[in-house]
């Protein structure tokens, strides 16, 4: 009898042995085939080892067990192999680890995927997948790891979601997604990370995932939830990213929360509706390194700073665009010495900027613009010598532009326009050589444009207007071979445009309107990327630039108030009389009737015109002829 129960104990042994190291390991080799021959035909060549006389453990991107050599592992991850994903995927039946990502695959996912029952890490991230996401998915129940990131997945979130309890980061973000979070969501109790980013998702967040204790990342920015802030979320305080910008979340936060989510070092509430008072409790928060709360409705003062001083790790705090006033107290100073973004933008601050804010020196940006300050600019903002992006634009500062801002040699940005600044615009700013954007005006600046800003070459756009700047603009303008939008519109410049004008051949906005430019238009043809130009209100002469009736990116051209002369073109874009205009230069004649021109003295008349002259030469001779006969 023993014998009989260990023969059959053998046997069985070998048939499983057999299985796995014979008849299905063929099986294998075949789905990898058919996988193979469902890629783009040009693509192939990528996968050449996957053939008959290659072991198929050696094959590209493909792992296998170290005991029965069945496929455990296909990484083809940034293959780019295009075509679609065979559902012969599904016979794969040892497979743990399957990675597709960045293959531009096409198509849906095969739903006998279900059927990898093993399957513990699936990542089929940026591709081109669509449809919806299949309910047999859900039967792998060993997943551990579930990334779709980055596909055109439509539907909504299937409830069997609930059923991968061993799941331990999914993310489902850059789809097209709809519909509610399913309740479900609750029984994931082992997740640790969840981004659902980017889709279409409505509605509130379920109160189940207060049960997801294990979470320390939760992403759902730029969807459609709704609803106050998540009650749900105040229990996972082992929570330490929280991303929920752009949104409909409403209603006011809770005094305590930063007690009860005290771990959180990233938390991104901006671009919602929230209202009320930002909680002084977040000082709790000690690890914070990122915090903000822009583009939402808040309201009160920033005596929360104060608090703030206790997040010693603290890089980046944004709280613009809201209605938060008064003041900017002292303490701001406190903040960490690590800060590097502070925006403060799009509010109702009022009074200085405080002197101290020198003390931040390891700000990179520091956004200030349309609030209600008022006063000097502190000589201490020279201190922040790693400032890349200075934004101080449509405010009440007055005096003049310190000369100590040339000391930022990393500007990136420098905004200081609508403001009540006076003097003349510092030569010590062509310290600041990386600049790529600058804007002085419109301010109450005089004096002439210092020629060192010519020498910025890394300028894209550069914006003087509206001051009372003079002089002329200068001929090196033409080194600026970056520059893509030019404007000293509305000053009291002279003088003949620069020659050199014509160099800048990326330039798209050209408006020199409201200035006393004299002259011709200097040869501008190779600017052929312009699409708005205004030489309004100048005193330019000479004839229109016809070449500019071939510029086809131009889209506004307004000569209108100079003392042009000749004839206006009528081909191309001075066809059209609602992207051109001419009048007020009344030595123009010609172009197209809008125009309302006088007729050009040379223009050839029109066979019409022939044919009524003729008329009128018979009825002349007709008339004179009768009165010789009567007399």
């Amino acid at each position: 009898m023993r014998s009989t129960v260990l023969f059959l104990l053998f046997s069985f042994g070998a048939l499983m042995l057999l299985e796995a190291y014979g008849v299905t390991d063929e099986n294998d080799r075949k789905a990898l085939f058919d996988l193979k021959s469902q890629v783009s035909q040009e693509r192939r060549v990528v996968l050449s080892s996957w053939n008959n006389s290659t072991p198929l453990c050696n094959w590209k991107g493909v792992t296998c067990g170290l005991k029965h050599k069945r496929v455990t592992g296909l990484d083809l991850n940034g293959f780019q192999l295009g075509g679609m994903i065979s559902p012969s995927i599904g016979n794969l039946s040892f497979l743990i680890s399957l990675d597709l990502s960045n293959n531009s695959f096409g198509g849906t996912i095969p739903h006998e995927v279900g059927n990898l029952f093993r399957l513990e890490h699936l990542d089929m991230s940026s591709n081109n997948l669509g449809g919806e996401i299949p309910v047999n998915l859900f039967n792998c129940s060993r997943l551990l790891e579930l990334r779709l990131i980055s596909n055109h997945l439509e539907g909504s979130v299937p409830s069997e979601i609930g059923s991968l309890t061993k799941l331990v980061f999914i993310t489902l973000a850059l789809n097209n997604l709809k519909g509610k979070l399913p309740a479900s969501l609750g029984n994931l109790t082992s997740v640790m990370q969840v981004n659902f980013a980017a889709n279409h998702i409505e509605g509130e967040i379920p109160g189940d995932i207060a049960r997801l204790t294990k979470m320390f990342f939760l992403v759902l920015p730029e969807n459609q939830f709704s609803g106050v802030f998540p009650p749900a979320i105040y229990n996972l305080s082992s929570l330490k990213y929280l991303y929920l910008e752009a949104n409909y979340f409403s209603g006011s936060l809770r005094p305590d929360f930063g007690r009860l989510l005290p771990n959180l070092q990233y938390l991104h509430l901006g671009s919602n509706y929230f209202k009320g008072v930002i909680p002084a409790s977040l000082s709790n928060i000690s690890a914070l390194q990122l915090l903000s709360f822009n583009d939402n409705n808040l309201t009160g003062n920033f005596e929360f700073l104060g608090g703030l001083g206790n997040c010693t790790q603290l890089k980046t705090l944004d709280v613009s665009g809201n209605r938060l006033g008064g003041h900017l107290p002292t303490s701001i100073a406190n903040l960490s010495i690590n800060l590097q973004d502070l925006g403060l933008g799009e509010n109702f601050i009022t009074g200085r900027i405080p002197q101290d804010i020198g003390k931040l020196v390891s700000l990179e940006k520091l956004i200030l613009e349309k609030n209600n300050f008022t006063g000097l600019l502190p000589t201490s903002i020279g201190k922040l010598i790693q400032l890349e992006m200075l934004i101080l634009g449509s405010n009440s500062i007055s005096g003049e532009i310190p000369s100590i801002l040339g000391n930022i040699t990393r500007l990136d940005f420098l905004f200081l326009e609508n403001n009540n600044f006076e003097g003349t615009i510092p030569l010590s700013l062509s310290n600041c050589t990386s600049l790529r954007y600058l804007t002085t005006g419109p301010n109450n600046l005089h004096g002439t444009i210092p020629e060192g800003i010519m020498g910025i070459q890394s300028l894209i756009e550069l914006d003087m207007s509206g001051s009372s700047l003079t002089g002329s603009l200068p001929e090196d303008i033409g080194g600026l071979k970056h520059l893509v939008r030019l404007s000293v519109a509305r000053n009291k410049l002279s003088g003949q445009l620069p020659r050199s004008l014509g160099n800048c051949l990326t330039m798209e906005i050209l408006t020199l309107q409201g200035n006393n430019f004299d002259g011709a238009v200097p040869d501008i043809r190779g600017l052929k990327s312009l699409k708005s130009v205004d030489f309004s209100n100048n005193n330019l002469f000479g004839s229109v630039p016809a070449y500019l009736a071939n510029f086809s990116s131009l889209e506004y051209l307004n000569l209108s108030d100079n003392n042009f002369e000749g004839s206006v073109p009528t081909e191309g874009k001075f066809q059209n009389a609602s992207i051109v205009s001419v009048f007020g230069n009344k030595n123009l004649c010609g172009g197209i009737k809008e125009f309302k021109l006088k007729p050009c003295v040379n223009e050839a008349p029109s066979t019409g015109s022939k044919r009524s002259s003729r008329v009128k030469k018979i009825l002349i001779g007709v008339v004179v002829g009768t009165a010789l006969l009567l007399l």
